[in-house]
């Protein structure tokens, strides 16, 4: 976030010190392959960090810390990975403050209406901890099947999902769209918002001391359009929400991405035509839009 510079006696001013952010892969926080960042800026244009710039290396990299954390998170217990989303949501409350101001300059908000992203937040963590070991009881259960053999039906994560966050909404939207996935063990790969990437890349920092292993959530930034064709066509990926993606055409249009995406049947949940009104109760759809149906057969009686 952008703090007014520091004034030394005897002089009129000093330039700001501003933060250059790192990517996060694997539980580190590396710097993008390339080395380049880019300027991001307030709604009235004034430089707030600098983010790092992803490339398709860095998007690779994510992709294979995804994979290896993938067996160990998934083969976790829903309570434990309860336990784990709402640390992550003590972590947020306990920077409330720090995020509100995040979220105010990202988005152009009051104090009090940035305040109330960051609860939402907050809230939505909790939200998803307590679906994880209740999920399958919704989702899943006995089938009335006739013959000398019980038939059941459980939802299982899908494995590796490439996320595209909301454009607009920086922390709200981020929540919205990475809680439901990692809630049901699958591991992430997230493309921030492109134009307020900080709350994302703060966030970050939120996981990084966390109870989240390292590379169940990866944190890149960066032009959408570099980064998502190589999320989309990657042969190890086997879901992608396309919540940040546009409508229009062009190299990260939705229909461009579809295509991709196509070429090992991933999962693909399509943005809807206008950004939804994040506040509103999310439903379980997007935890069951990244989940598997595995129905099991066991033989019974005599």
């Amino acid at each position: 976030m952008s703090k007014e510079p520091m004034r030394a006696a005897g002089s009129s001013a000093r330039l700001a010190v501003n933060k250059t952010y790192k990517l996060y892969i694997g539980g580190k926080f590396p710097r993008s392959e390339s080395g380049r960042v880019y300027a991001v800026t307030d709604t009235k244009d004034r430089q707030l960090a600098n983010a790092p710039r992803g490339t398709r290396k860095d998007a690779r990299d994510a992709v294979v810390a995804a994979r290896k954390a993938f067996g160990g998170w998934s083969g976790a217990t829903a309570f434990n990975r309860g336990q784990v989303l709402y640390r992550i949501a003590e972590m947020l409350e306990a920077r409330r403050e720090e995020f509100a101001g995040e979220v105010a300059a990202a988005e152009g908000l009051g104090r009090n209406k940035a305040l109330a992203a960051v609860d939402a937040s907050v809230d939505r963590w909790v939200w998803y901890a307590g679906w994880t070991d209740k999920l399958a009881q919704v989702a899943g259960g006995a089938n009335p099947v006739a013959g000398p053999y019980a038939n059941w039906s459980t939802p299982e994560p899908t494995g590796v999902v490439a996320v595209l966050a909301p454009q607009k909404s920086s922390l709200l939207g981020l929540t919205s769209v990475v809680a439901p996935v990692i809630a049901t063990g699958n591991t992430a790969v997230v493309v921030a918002s492109e134009r307020a990437p900080l709350p994302a890349l703060a966030f970050a920092e939120v996981l990084g001391v966390s109870d989240v292993p390292g590379g169940v959530v990866n944190l890149l930034s960066g032009p959408v359009a570099e980064i998502a064709p190589w999320l989309a066509a990657h042969q190890d990926v086997n879901a992608i929400d396309l919540a940040g993606a546009s409508h229009n055409t062009g190299v990260a249009s939705v229909r461009d991405l579809e295509i991709a995406a196509a070429d090992n049947l991933k999962r693909v949940l399509r943005p809807e035509a206008k950004e939804p009104d994040w506040t509103a109760d999310p439903g379980p759809h997007r935890m069951l839009a990244f989940t598997e149906t595995r129905t099991v057969w066991h033989p019974s009686g005599n």
